[in-house]
């Protein structure tokens, strides 16, 4: 299946479907997975804790938000692809994060979650068809269809990748 057209997902989204660069998900699973376990499970374990600026998300808390988006995406990806045409509400990434409790974990134990985590997704991902990942239904109010959720799903984890790079690994 093609990369999605605009249509396909809310504008708000373009963000995260421009950083894949692939011309399908299928692609995307196999250009992508590996590296993006190799940089997470990679984090270092003295700046689990580290925040680029006060108020901002330490390590073990980001890592946190980018395994329940990733939860949230891929049960939307599930929803979607299945024909529920139920509407699906939107989230608070901040309470989420919030309440999590990420600080009382260990990074290791976080890095073990995202692992299994990326790999339940990236064989979602692989069991849909062409016709499953084309079903569009309404995420946040905004219709979307699966194959956009894909995208968004890979596109997130490589803003937050770039994110932790520039500010929170240099130096």
């Amino acid at each position: 299946m093609p990369r999605p057209q605009s249509s396909e997902f809310p504008s708000y989204f373009a963000r995260y479907i421009s950083q894949v660069a692939t011309d399908s998900v299928a692609e995307a699973v196999q250009r992508y997975a590996a590296v993006l376990n190799d940089f997470y499970t990679s984090l270092p374990e003295e700046k689990a804790d580290y925040r680029y600026a006060e108020g901002k998300w330490t390590i073990k808390e980001l890592l946190q938000h980018v395994i329940d988006a990733e939860r949230i995406f891929a049960y939307r990806i599930l929803r979607i692809s299945r024909k529920d045409t139920t509407p699906l509400a939107s989230f608070d990434e901040d309470s989420y994060v919030q309440n999590a409790q990420a600080d009382k974990r260990s990074l290791a134990s976080l890095k073990e979650e995202f692992l299994a985590v990326r790999r339940s997704s990236d064989l979602l991902l692989a069991s849909l068809s062409e016709e499953q990942l084309a079903e569009k239904g309404t995420a946040s109010n905004l219709p979307v269809t699966a194959n956009a959720i894909g995208f968004i799903l890979f596109g997130h984890l490589l803003h937050h990748k770039a994110v932790l790079e520039e500010r929170y690994l240099q130096g």
